[in-house]
């Protein structure tokens, strides 16, 4: 966690250093993952690096891995508000985080539970 993290802003250098210096990652998938630009970029950033060192751990915390996998359900609901803010030029950033959560939830990960 980075405590002076601001809304909105585009992640930092220091975490992108930190991304790519790291053995593995936990991607945390929650209900509202979607709705976040910088869950997403740092999605992005952490399956550039590590995707091919096979050290990515997804955990689907209360979501089903197909609503993460399909982006129904809260992740339709989560692009169809990302799509509506981007514009026209910028749909491809769009785009690649769809794939890339469509990619992250193929992935062998730990499903939470009640």
């Amino acid at each position: 966690d980075e405590p002076k993290i601001s809304k909105g802003k585009a992640i930092s250098r220091e975490l992108i250093a930190a991304i790519e210096g790291s053995r593995f990652a936990l991607i945390v998938l929650s209900q509202n993952y979607a709705s976040s630009t910088w869950c997403l970029d740092e999605l992005l950033h952490i399956l550039k690096f590590m995707e091919a060192r096979e050290a990515v751990l997804p955990i689907f915390y209360y979501v089903d891995p197909s609503h993460v996998r399909k982006q129904t359900g809260c992740f339709e609901k989560a692009f169809t508000q990302l799509e509506e803010r981007f514009s026209y030029d910028e749909k491809t950033k769009v785009q690649e985080w769809r794939d890339a959560l469509a990619k992250v939830a193929d992935f062998s990960g730990w499903k939470a539970k009640d």
